[in-house]
């Protein structure tokens, strides 16, 4: 692909992400984006013949942010409670400015029954690795004693992912991005190890 293919391609891919964030999967059309940036709708189909197709490739490209955000944090020798932090206040800032107000996983997860197969199952292997990620940071945290975990690993990183995405619902539904950090650093806090108190001399 040429270099002006390949920032044609990024501009489709980024005018997707938008649309699907703010509409979902069924929410929007080829012709959509045509209008968006100003492109002919074969020039859409050149590079993603099928809305699955783009999509897929949506997904694929947050999750490669995803991974190289982490993967910094990792080199940097952040502990596993800045790791999520770090996560969460990703989205608490995206929601804030509005330059992302919901996951694209998530937003696809809601329409999971009605989606292709192949989509459907790149959803899941979204939330399958973020999973493959948080397990490790919780339990990293945990044995490091900044944070107590009251449940099996899977369990609690499961809740947190079900808060986040439920935070990230309750923030649009009632028009508060506040909310999100509110549920939020309640969560985090409720892991938290409380300091130990020493006997005063």
């Amino acid at each position: 692909m040429t270099a002006t293919g390949e920032v044609t391609a990024a501009r489709i891919v980024e005018a997707g992400r938008q649309l699907v964030m703010r509409r979902g999967y069924s929410g929007f059309s080829y012709a959509d984006i045509a209008e968006e940036i100003d492109i002919r709708k074969a020039s859409i189909h050149h590079h993603f013949p099928a809305k699955t197709d783009l999509v897929i490739a949506v997904l694929r490209q947050q999750r490669s942010s995803f991974d190289a955000d982490m993967a910094a944090l990792q080199a940097s020798g952040a502990d596993g409670l800045v790791q999520v932090r770090a996560y969460i206040d990703y989205w608490g800032r995206c929601i804030a400015d509005n330059s992302a107000p919901f996951c694209v996983a998530g937003m696809l997860a809601a329409e999971l029954p009605a989606l292709p197969a192949e989509l459907a199952q790149e959803v899941r292997t979204y939330f399958d690795e973020l999973s493959v990620w948080l397990e490790p940071a919780l339990e990293s945290a945990a044995k490091a004693n900044l944070i107590k975990l009251g449940s099996p690993v899977q369990t609690e990183a499961a809740m947190l992912v079900s808060l986040i995405y439920g935070a990230m619902l309750a923030s649009r539904a009632y028009a508060n991005a506040a909310l999100f950090k509110e549920v939020t650093d309640t969560a985090i806090e409720r892991l938290v190890k409380t300091p130990k108190r020493t006997r005063s001399a």
